[in-house]
């Protein structure tokens, strides 16, 4: 298999890439999901948690699994709180464009624009989600990730 279908492979089933150990963004297996670097990275540092198993929502879990996967939510942010620095955290579960259960965790900064800081971050032009200077490079992001994964293994 070439690199590409590599690439494209796991990004197809992002949950399944993770159970199997080959999702390249996992930076931690928590207790309710796994730890996720984001694939892009206008805010440095922005992560998603992907559930231990495909459902459409949160109501799909059992409750001792949502627990665990709303706690495990807030331990990332926890590492991205500690790590970035951000002025605030921003959590997002919303499943409308992806149809599976995940839930993003955004780092607010006090250099971004003020009309931007003050909304959710949706609100950034489309551009920052397919630019290519936010996409995911293993050399300008990896020392973050890095940084967050040893922060979440520390427990």
């Amino acid at each position: 298999m070439k690199r590409d279908d590599l690439v494209t492979d796991w990004r197809t089933n992002r949950i399944q890439a993770a159970l199997k150990g080959t999702n390249p963004m996992v930076m931690a297996e928590l207790p309710g999901g796994f730890a996720v670097f984001g694939d892009v990275q206008f805010l440095p540092g922005y992560s998603v948690l992907l559930p231990k198993k495909e459902v459409g929502a949160l109501n799909d879990l059992a409750m001792t699994e949502r627990t665990a996967f709303l706690q495990s939510m807030t331990i990332l942010g926890d590492a991205i709180q500690a790590i970035c620095q951000p002025v605030r955290l921003n959590y997002d579960i919303l499943g409308n464009t992806d149809h599976f259960l995940h839930a993003h965790v955004f780092p607010r900064y006090q250099s971004e624009p003020a009309e931007y800081l003050r909304n959710p971050v949706w609100t950034y032009p489309t551009e920052n989600w397919t630019k290519a200077e936010y996409a995911f490079d293993s050399q300008k992001h990896g020392p973050l990730m890095a940084k967050i994964a040893a922060y979440l293994r520390q427990g």
